[in-house]
């Protein structure tokens, strides 16, 4: 098993379309990035924490590779647009890659760079050591609500 956290605008919707992946076995999502190590979606949206929304994926690496699913990250966003995605604006809707060790890194810089020459140079997407990764509590609540 293994863990990849992306940030790709708004999670709710990423979240659905990762969760229907071959291969990955849990989606949560959450925020990371930011500067503590503790928060929630009112102190994200202040703007003050630097934290980005992400979907933080557990995956089977011999089913999906962490290179398709970061293939599958650029097809279902908008690389090219800062701090943003569709009608949500602000530094938690950034696109961003956050990698846990060297291989991700490197994956993830390829991939990346693959995407933008697609791109005319025109992607903004980060890449990203996982900084005070935060589940978000208030959305584990409202599911766990539904159950």
């Amino acid at each position: 098993m293994e863990i990849a956290v992306l940030g790709l605008g708004c999670f709710w919707g990423p979240e659905i379309k990762f969760s229907k992946l071959k291969g990955v076995i849990k989606t949560e999502v959450g925020y990371c990035g930011g500067v503590d190590k503790e928060t929630n979606y009112k102190k994200v949206c202040s703007g003050n924490t630097n934290h980005a929304e992400v979907v933080k994926l557990d995956f089977e690496p011999n089913i999906i590779s962490y290179e398709k699913i970061l293939e599958y990250f650029f097809e279902i966003h908008d690389s090219t647009t800062l701090n943003s995605q569709g009608p949500d604006f602000g530094t938690q809707y950034r696109s961003e890659i956050f990698y846990l060790n060297d291989k991700q890194k490197e994956i993830a810089e390829r991939v990346l760079e693959k995407e933008n020459s697609n791109l005319s140079r025109k992607v903004v997407t980060k890449i990203s050591l996982v900084k005070n990764y935060c589940p978000a509590e208030e959305y584990h609540q409202r599911y766990l609500e539904k159950r």
